[in-house]
């Protein structure tokens, strides 16, 4: 068994959904994508699984939408996070 093909994080998924809602997949570069991902994936509790479908099945409404919830507040903070950053470095 290899982790990284067999289990992953359920809140990575939840994040990329976040990023792709918000299109910054389409205006922002890979290297900010990443740096996104990491700071907002640091600031919610791990959520290994194996299948997307145990999640599907097994999760509550109500604890999924506070999931979605925690990542809304976590993407968004990264983002100010980020964008501070850049506004910061000299041109």
């Amino acid at each position: 068994m290899k982790l990284d093909d067999d289990i992953h994080n359920y809140y990575e998924h939840l994040v990329l959904e976040r990023i792709a809602k918000l299109k910054l997949d389409k205006d922002k570069s890979t290297d900010y994508i990443a740096d996104l991902c990491c700071l907002a994936l640091n600031q919610v509790p791990p959520r290994y699984i194996r299948y997307e479908v145990d999640m599907a099945f097994y999760l509550p409404q109500s604890e999924r939408q506070q999931m979605e919830m925690n990542v809304e507040y976590a993407v968004e903070k990264a983002i100010n996070f980020l964008n501070q950053s850049q506004e910061r470095k000299p041109a």
